[in-house]
């Protein structure tokens, strides 16, 4: 991972807390200069703690503008950047019958914001000639759609899409020299979580931190986190079942539809098959 080396600039959104935040530890303890973005002024203190040069930058990743700005300054101060976490996200906590203003404001920021972190920085970063990295962060929750945060769930199905779309287009255009991942983290305590304590099973975003660095240095494009709780047996087996919905025609989201139910267990305990 040459990307990811002493004295190279790396850019990390949503870097107030959380994985954001454990990541820039992460990058800021090889030697990385890191700019850490996010819409809270704490990001500026948590910058500060880091040293080695790490900036702080309160950025609203849904504004287009400011997202070209940070682009221009962070370029004008440090130089080329080497890495690109776009990982600023909200919860939502929207259905399909909600009204438009969650919506809008879920996609704005987990989906335009990383469209945002892509278009202002990506383009110098191919331009360069020197290896790049560009990680964004999805969700189990965009492959699995479970049911009662739908605005969520189709936020980071498109972050999905958006990665996978991007790599291709960075294989073809640079052969590898920049490339594009997908993490996927499981349960994580966060400040997304709430303030209720840490769930059981959940990982730290410091251990999401080390997972993602892991595999990244294993070239990985999709990095599946496991938890406490889920093992990568389990999630495959989970996305599994949600694609077999469309390849048996079975009803949307069967794995929690009553008549499937039974059925979906039987899978997950290796007790039946994924018709």
């Amino acid at each position: 991972m040459d990307a990811i080396a002493e004295g190279n600039v790396a850019v990390v959104t949503g870097a107030a807390g959380g994985i954001g935040l454990a990541v820039a530890e992460r990058l800021a303890g090889a030697g990385m200069r890191v700019c850490l973005v996010d819409s809270n002024p704490s990001v500026e203190q948590a910058a500060a703690s880091l040293g080695n040069e790490a900036a702080g930058f309160v950025v609203d990743v849904a504004d287009r503008a400011m997202m070209e700005h940070l682009a221009g300054e962070v370029k004008a101060r440090f130089g080329p950047v080497s890495l690109l976490m776009n990982n600023a996200a909200i919860h939502g906590g929207a259905d399909a019958l909600t009204g438009p203003e969650i919506w809008h404001r879920t996609l704005s920021v987990n989906l335009m914001g990383v469209l945002h972190g892509v278009q202002a920085f990506v383009p110098a970063m191919i331009a360069h000639g020197r290896p790049a990295v560009i990680v964004n962060t999805g969700s189990k929750q965009g492959i699995t759609q479970p049911p009662g945060n739908t605005a969520y769930n189709v936020s980071k199905s498109a972050v999905k899409a958006l990665t996978e779309g991007l790599a291709h287009t960075l294989r073809e255009q640079t052969s590898g020299r920049v490339t594009a991942h997908l993490l996927i983290p499981g349960s994580t305590f966060t400040g997304m979580t709430g303030s209720k304590g840490r769930p059981a099973g959940s990982w730290l975003p410091e251990q999401v931190a080390d997972f993602l660095l892991a595999r990244l240095r294993a070239n990985d494009f999709y990095v599946l986190c496991p938890d406490d709780e889920t093992t990568r047996a389990m999630d495959e087996k989970r996305m599994a079942w949600a694609m077999g919905d469309v390849i048996h025609n079975r009803p949307a989201l069967s794995r929690w539809h009553p008549d499937f139910r039974e059925r979906f267990a039987a899978f997950l305990a290796g007790k039946g098959s994924n018709t």
